[in-house]
């Protein structure tokens, strides 16, 4: 009783320390793990082909996996009803099989007292849906050039994360398969509860794992898309009998940043690229017309004598 006890004990120091190490980077862990089984092995253990592969992890690199990539946008445009505008991207994501996250309305009052509406909202769509999905809510303002305010699309890399998660969660599992094993073989009371402890901690990481291996999945199938949209008669330039100063003004800035920029790539090749070819090639020519003129004079000057 007393060695079975000892053999008890040490197995659950080995899964106490797989557990620790699945918290930790997949190399620590399988680190950690190696050590603990040979403590266990030591003391008469279960072999790794009895225990049904225990510790025994397939190693997925992330180089080879699948890629695993959220992938979300960020648009803001300008409508003429920014409320009809909402419910069109709403009725949008559910016919593409996604749904609303969220959706607000609220109206802002603008120095000439007028109120607008305005309003946001953040939709799920498949990922591969997501272009066109883009393009259709920018099809709903007037003017593409104009009304369409910003846009973004990000792009997140988890394959690495989920490859880790996965590997953490296998080791859990094992653990737990273990654990299962001893506690049918258990008499005694004492070592039940410590296995059953055991055991509860166990689940409660595998869950948490589970939970996260779901969200990254989800995340990877539905694009999540947030629309800002505002009314066009908030933002339209200021219109006098058909002439629009405001909007004159704006193209004559950026005309002018335009013509600085160029002014400024001018003089940045003239610098780098030019001057230096310039030197290389000028410098010779001008020692050699200047040696050749000054030979010419000699030769002139020695005629006259």
């Amino acid at each position: 009783m007393k060695k079975k006890r000892i053999l008890v004990g040490l197995i659950l120091l080995a899964v106490a320390v797989t557990s620790c190490a699945s918290k930790q980077a997949s190399d620590e862990s399988e680190s950690s793990r190696v050590m603990a089984e040979d403590m266990v092995a030591g003391m008469e253990a279960p072999t790794v082909e009895e225990a049904g592969g225990y510790g025994m992890v397939d190693t997925v690199k992330a180089t080879n996996a699948e890629r695993i990539v959220i992938k979300n946008a960020d648009l803001s445009i300008v409508v003429t009803d920014p409320v009809s505008a909402l419910d069109t991207i709403a009725t949008m994501a559910e016919q593409k099989g996604g749904f609303v996250v969220n959706s607000y309305v609220y109206k802002v009052t603008y120095s000439s007292d007028v109120e607008l509406p305005a309003g946001n909202i953040t939709i799920r769509v498949p990922a591969e849906l997501l272009d066109e999905t883009l393009v259709e809510i920018k099809a709903l303002v007037e003017d593409a050039d104009m009304d369409v305010l910003s846009e973004s699309v990000s792009g997140q890399d988890v394959t690495s994360e989920v490859t880790d998660l996965e590997s953490r969660l296998r080791n859990l599992q094992q653990a737990e398969e273990q654990l299962l094993e001893i506690m049918d073989n258990a008499t005694d009371t004492e070592d039940v509860m410590a296995v059953f402890q055991q055991l509860t901690s166990i689940r409660e990481d595998i869950e948490v794992l589970q939970g996260q291996i779901k969200y990254y999945q989800e995340s990877a199938q539905l694009s999540a898309i947030y629309v800002n949209v505002q009314a066009k008669e908030a933002v339209s330039p200021i219109t006098i009998g058909g002439w629009r100063p405001s909007l004159t003004v704006q193209r004559a800035l950026q005309a002018l940043i335009d013509g600085l920029k160029f002014l400024v790539n001018a003089l940045i090749w003239i610098i780098i690229f030019v001057a230096p070819i310039a030197l290389v090639i000028g410098l010779p020519i001008y020692f050699i017309v200047k040696a050749s003129k000054k030979k010419r004079k000699n030769q002139i000057t020695e005629k006259k004598e």
